[in-house]
C-alpha cells in the first residue's frame, strides 16, 4: 500500500450522503442555484422517496474556472431524500408543467427522535417541505459537466 498522491484527487463526479444537519448544509451549498423543471420533482410514496433531477452549478469548480479563464459549468445531478412520510408545497403550481424552479437552500428542522422536516427553499417564495423519519439525503452527479448556458455565476442581486 502506498501513500495517497495529489493526482489521486482528480476531479470526479460528486457522490455525497448527508445524515445530519451539518452534512445537509454542505450539500445545500453545492446545490444552491440549481435549476430544474417542475416535472423533474417526484415523490414515490410506496418507497417513501422524494427525488429531484437538477442542473447544478458547479460551485466547487468556480475558482478553478476563473483561474484558467474557462467557462463556468453545470452538471446534471440527482438529489434523493429517503424516509419521506409526507410532502407539502407552497408557492408553486404543480399543474404548470412548463415551470422551471431554482433551488436556493435546503434546511432541516429536527423533531422528536431524529425525525423532522427538510425545507427546500425555491426562488420566488416557493418551498417544498418533506416530513422525514430521519435525515437521509444523497446527491449524485449523473452527467459530465457542461458549459453553463448563461456563461455567468448565479447572482441574487
Amino acid at each position: 500500500m502506498s501513500d495517497a498522491r495529489f493526482e489521486d484527487g482528480a476531479e470526479t463526479p460528486l457522490r455525497l450522503i448527508a445524515q445530519d444537519a451539518e452534512g445537509l448544509g454542505v450539500m445545500a451549498a453545492l446545490v444552491q442555484d440549481a435549476v430544474f423543471p417542475i416535472t423533474e420533482m417526484r415523490y414515490d410514496r410506496p418507497h417513501r422517496r422524494f427525488a429531484l433531477l437538477l442542473n447544478r452549478f458547479r460551485w466547487e469548480d468556480r475558482a478553478a474556472a476563473e483561474a484558467a479563464g474557462r467557462a463556468y459549468e453545470r452538471v446534471r445531478a440527482v438529489m434523493v431524500f429517503e424516509g419521506v412520510l409526507a410532502v407539502r408545497s407552497q408557492g408553486i403550481d404543480r399543474a404548470d408543467t412548463d415551470t422551471i424552479l431554482s433551488l436556493l437552500d435546503c434546511s432541516f428542522a429536527e423533531g422528536a427522535e431524529g425525525a423532522g422536516v427538510i425545507t427546500l427553499t425555491l426562488a420566488g417564495d416557493g418551498a417544498v417541505a418533506l416530513e422525514v423519519e430521519a435525515l437521509d439525503v444523497s446527491l449524485n452527479d449523473v452527467t459530465r459537466p457542461y458549459r453553463a448556458p448563461s456563461g455567468k455565476v448565479p447572482d441574487h442581486g
